[in-house]
């Protein structure tokens, strides 16, 4: 089976550079991997301008790379491939009958689950592999499961099976505490799809699956659910969407329609401190802090109570607790948001290698922070947007692990 790739949502290349080790050498990307992405997409609605494609395309070129909104995309001229991968966004799932066909199905406006979608029907690509917040186990608050409910009911209609696990990349020896879902479908076509569906769902977390091996847990059950989001249970995904909700666990496995959910707790010791991706050489002055600033900082991070009044005339008290300030160099960094960098709590400081002052992450160690090569957003972008592209970016090292797995299962499918 060949390993072909088609990237949604591609950002700035997280996907690529895992799968495939990329290096950046002398401004030069090396990929020393050999699974051949045949079409990316990557489309920000909401700005004018495109950086994180305009850096998809200065690293890896611009001959398979799209840059539309996918909804315009025509999925049959996307190329047939052997994985399809993507981050996508957590939104609202809902579904509903269209009014103009009462056969008719039809998700909200603009979700892009739709065009992940719409993908599966019709290049029904082999294997599938996505990552996305881990909420999306528990969202919406009013119906919990349901939008991953929708979810595993679109890959049932597909024909595939899916196997999922919530992973913390700094409890696996990364250097970053980000807890993210990924989501490893796979279609009923494979020879992967017949091994594993007489294998009990337990077994398939703990022993057999895709991801116990790279990501080892404790041989414990700590909780457990069952649910069934097949046609026995529910007619279509109108009627999921309506009355379907139930208990997601971390880690699960949904075959033929029966879902196995299980609480599981990581088991591995490696930590990766934050002091192992500061710059040792010298730093740009503007990322040092000036006292006043720093007292600003100290103050967003320190525990507070403050008295509030609700809009009813009710007082509370609004309290935070405290974070290390600066950041503590012996322990992964913290969740890096979108607003790196700003003079926010969740901001990281820390003290520099050289002077010993207080100052912000640079790009380069934003980078590092989620294992990209250095200065791989070093492509005409602002220190600011640059943080953001790794606010928005998964741990790559996450992806370089799964890969190892996804060579395994591709070799026994020829």
């Amino acid at each position: 089976m060949k390993k072909t790739v088609v990237e949604l949502f591609a950002g700035v290349g997280g996907f690529r550079c895992g799968l495939n080790n990329v290096e950046l050498k002398n401004d030069k990307v090396i990929e020393n991997g050999d699974w051949k992405f045949v079409w990316a997409n990557q489309w920000e609605p909401a700005t004018k301008t495109q950086e994180a494609f305009d850096c998809y395309v200065k690293r890896f070129g611009d001959k398979d790379a799209s840059n539309v909104d996918i909804f315009e995309v025509d999925k049959k001229k996307i190329p047939n491939h052997t994985l399809l991968v993507g981050g996508f966004p957590c939104q609202d799932y809902s579904v509903a009958q269209t009014l103009s066909n009462s056969k008719g199905i039809e998700g909200k406006k603009g979700v892009l689950w739709w065009a992940i979608n719409d993908i599966l029907k019709i290049k029904k690509p082999p294997f599938v592999l996505l990552e996305n917040v881990d909420r999306l186990l528990i969202s919406p608050a009013k119906q919990r499961g349901r939008d991953f409910g929708i979810i595993l009911r679109s890959f049932l209609d597909n024909g595939y099976a899916v196997q999922w696990r919530v992973i913390n990349a700094g409890e696996y020896g990364l250097p970053q505490k980000r807890r993210r879902v990924f989501i490893f479908a796979y279609h009923k076509s494979t020879n992967y799809y017949k091994q594993l569906s007489k294998s009990n769902p337990k077994d398939i977390i703990f022993k057999e699956g895709m991801f116990v091996k790279q990501f080892p847990i404790k041989n414990k059950e700590f909780e457990f659910n069952t649910s069934n989001i097949s046609k026995d249970s529910f007619d279509n995904l109108i009627d999921v969407s309506n009355k379907f909700k139930t208990q997601f666990y971390n880690s699960g496995v949904m075959m033929n329609g029966k879902v196995y959910t299980s609480k599981v707790i990581s088991d591995c010791n490696e930590i990766f401190p934050l002091k192992e991706i500061i710059q040792h050489e010298e730093v740009d002055q503007k990322f040092f802090l000036s006292d006043e600033a720093y007292k600003k900082f100290k103050y967003l991070k320190g525990n507070k109570k403050i008295p509030r009044v609700k809009p009813n005339g009710e007082e509370y008290f609004y309290t935070e607790g405290a974070m290390p300030c600066p950041d503590n160099l012996e322990s992964p960094a913290r969740t890096m948001l979108t607003s790196e960098g700003g003079i926010s709590r969740t901001t990281h400081i820390v003290e520099d290698y050289k002077t010993k002052r207080i100052r912000l992450l640079t790009p380069i160690e934003c980078e590092r922070i989620n294992c990209f090569p250095d200065n791989w957003t070093n492509t005409g972008m602002t220190d600011k947007k640059r943080n953001f592209m790794m606010g928005n970016a998964l741990v790559v090292g996450i992806i370089k692990k799964i890969g190892i797995e996804l060579d395994e299962i591709i070799k026994k499918e020829d």
